[in-house]
């Protein structure tokens, strides 16, 4: 590619972005000034979040618990043991229960990010503690761990392609999390040794969080406890988190220390370590408890809320549950002053002996994972609109009309003010015939745009514009076949960088699996999709090209490479009075999947609540009866079709061409060659 003296692309200038827009959304933040301006806050503050946390059930299924096995122990008593949280969803857990007639206060032990899950050491650590101390206490398993991860393994990892095949479905892992924890404490109470009126929460890292959403959405818990997990949401802009600690668009409505302040006024401790990650720092959590604390005067209830610092890296150590023994017994026992209290003397089960399921084959039937149920709900949302079928052209026009708009309203959301369409222009350099030309344009404040020109030798008189989207930027959109397909017949081909990609795309932003995992949390955090945000770069390029002389704009087609075929769609779909055409190169041409997305899917892609409005096929008939081209298409794993799945895939898109007598407008093929699609334009 050419070098000139344009600036270099600037890999840290998105994630500066996102931080520099969510101070913004927050600078205003003021302390409540009375206890009624806070209740007032308090009820719109958990409206806001349950709505973010993604659907929830309307009625409670019936918990159907069913105890496994047990484990004889002196002084208490193991049970292995499942109950339904939601239909077909089943919890697996461990449930401590102390000798004797009378009621114990509970605790529910949730896990971080720990091998075993609940099995794990550091988790059965705590639980064999406070049932040596006289707590009932239930252990479970988060929802895509241990036991209820597809196959189960020490170290599974529910986050990443796993965890967000939750959000097109409207669902979030969090918000699963706190929906299971609900059930949790509904079991509880069927249990004759639990004192329902005292309860407490705890766990560490991502139980931590767990321990914190659920103590802040639910009031039977009177004492809450998360450990090394308590920061601020504007921290996680500089690092990497689990799927399960993202609450999307949070920063648009609050900040930690509000979460925090909706457990008052009852008891609260957090336990900080001095070597933790940045997020869950010691600074970082002062400043969420020190909203907190505001809200805990409100109430007189200044007493109930502590920040223990421990020096250890991140963990749930024994001093640290020595901290939260002596928390739980001040205030679910009326024992002491919280102060710590001294670890009982015990001795961790083997894993496997906890196991609900020794053998993964025995776990019922149905027994839904994080993507099986989000298939489940998103086929739901998909057969609501499977009745809408119009029987006439002028019909369906009136509804994708309707449909953009909601798109646009519900999934999309607000653009930024468009910038003046102008661009900087780097040397030219020509190679085989071909010229390229880097230009960098300026979508939003210090985050420029990276794209090259792309034409053939020779002057012509009006040129055809082509945009050619690539997940891994500008220069692999240059390198693709259709690209140089293009040329030859006389286009100009304009590749950008949309941002967070390519040379763009910030460090460190592979995660597991998935390529953008960072970026596009970091994105979510504001509220902003990342699919959100590249529709914008591509509006920005399509308004540049509008204003270039000598381009036959009534020709403008967008086309994509793989997962960038699904941001293709999207801006012809909504770009209608912009866009000519679309051309699809191996499209995923589904969102919705039973299993884990493949590392080709880009999480950016994933905006929450997509499939709530429609699959990719939907998406493709609003661009009747305009030229479509279908160059391949694979599962959301990555496997190619054949040419018989790959057409009933798109059958419903082809109805709607035919609508509009316009089926030679539509080309659905399992392998095209690039020459054959650029001449088919």
């Amino acid at each position: 590619m050419p070098e000139s003296d344009l600036p270099k692309p600037d890999a840290n200038a998105y994630d500066a972005l996102m931080r520099t827009q969510a101070a913004a959304l927050r600078a205003a933040d003021k302390e409540p000034a009375t206890r009624a301006d806070w209740e007032d806050r308090r009820k719109n503050l958990r409206v806001a979040m349950l709505a973010a946390m993604g659907s929830m059930p309307d009625k409670p299924s019936p918990l159907e618990p069913k105890v496994l096995g047990t484990l004889k122990r002196k002084g208490y008593q193991i049970e292995k043991l499942i109950f339904q949280s939601r239909p077909d969803v089943w919890v697996a857990a461990s449930a401590y229960v102390p000798e004797g007639d009378k009621k114990h206060p509970a605790v529910l032990c949730v896990h971080g990010h720990w091998p075993w899950a609940r099995r794990d050491p550091v988790v059965q650590a705590r639980c064999l503690g406070l049932v040596h101390l006289g707590f009932f206490v239930l252990a479970v398993d988060a929802f895509g761990a241990g036991e209820r991860y597809t196959e189960p393994g020490r170290g599974t990892y529910h986050g990443a392609l796993y965890g967000s095949t939750l959000w097109p479905a409207g669902l979030t892992l969090l918000g699963c999390q706190v929906y299971d924890n609900r059930r949790a404490i509904d079991y509880l109470l069927t249990r004759s040794e639990v004192d329902g009126e005292r309860l407490g929460i705890t766990g560490a890292s991502g139980g931590g969080n767990q321990s914190m959403y659920a103590g802040a959405m639910d009031d039977r818990f009177k004492a809450v406890v998360p450990v090394c997990s308590v920061g601020t949401y504007q921290a996680y802009l500089k690092a990497a988190c689990c799927v399960c600690e993202v609450l999307p668009g949070a920063l648009r409505f609050t900040e930690e220390g509000d979460v925090l302040g909706l457990v008052a006024p009852r008891a609260l401790m957090v336990v900080s370590a001095d070597q933790d990650a940045f997020q869950f720092s010691v600074g970082e959590a002062k400043k969420s408890l020190e909203r907190a604390r505001s809200i805990f005067k409100l109430y007189n209830a200044a007493d109930k809320v502590r920040h223990e610092v421990f020096e250890s890296k991140h963990d749930y150590n024994q001093a640290m549950r020595e901290a939260m023994y002596g928390w739980m017994a001040r205030w679910l026992k009326d024992e002491g002053k919280g102060e710590p209290i001294a670890e009982p003397a015990h001795e961790v089960e083997k894993v496997e002996d906890l196991a609900c399921f020794p053998n993964p084959s025995d776990r019922l039937k149905a027994f839904l994972f994080p993507p099986s149920l989000a298939a489940r709900e998103a086929r739901s949302l998909l057969e609501k609109l499977s009745g809408d079928k119009p029987d006439h052209a002028e019909d369906w026009e009136s509804t994708a009309v309707y449909r953009r708009g909601q798109l646009r309203k519900q999934i999309v959301g607000e653009f930024p003010k468009l910038p003046k369409p102008t661009a900087r222009f780097g040397k030219v350099e020509t190679r085989d015939k071909r010229q390229a030309t880097p230009i960098v344009l300026q979508p939003e404040p210090n985050l420029p745009l990276h794209a090259l020109l792309l034409s053939g030798e020779g002057a012509v008189a009006i040129q055809k514009p082509c945009v050619v989207l690539h997940p891994d930027g500008r220069v692999a959109a240059a390198k693709h076949p259709l690209t140089a397909a293009l040329i030859d017949k006389k286009w100009l081909v304009v590749a950008p960088e949309l941002r967070a990609t390519g040379e763009s795309q910030p460090a460190n932003d592979l995660i597991h699996d998935a390529a953008d995992h960072n970026c596009a949390e970091h994105g979510l955090w504001i509220g902003r999709p990342l699919l959100a945000q590249w529709l914008f770069d591509v509006l920005c390029v399509l308004d540049w090209i509008g204003i270039q002389p000598g381009l036959d704009r009534r020709s403008l087609t967008v086309a994509g490479v793989g997962s960038a075929s699904l941001i293709a769609l999207c801006a012809a779909a909504l770009f209608d009075d912009g866009v000519a055409g679309a051309v699809l190169v191996d499209v995923p041409v589904t969102l919705v999947t039973e299993q884990a997305y493949g590392k080709d899917m880009r999480m950016g892609l994933l905006a929450p609540g997509l499939l709530r409005w429609g699959d990719v096929p939907h998406l493709a008939a609003l661009i009747a009866p305009r030229r479509l081209v279908i160059a391949g298409g694979a599962t959301p794993q990555g496997k190619k079709l054949k040419r018989e799945a790959l057409a009933e895939a798109f059958t419903s898109t082809g109805s709607i061409y035919k609508l509009f007598k316009a089926g030679e407008k539509l080309t659905v093929s399992e392998e095209m060659r690039a020459e054959k699609v650029a001449e088919g334009l």
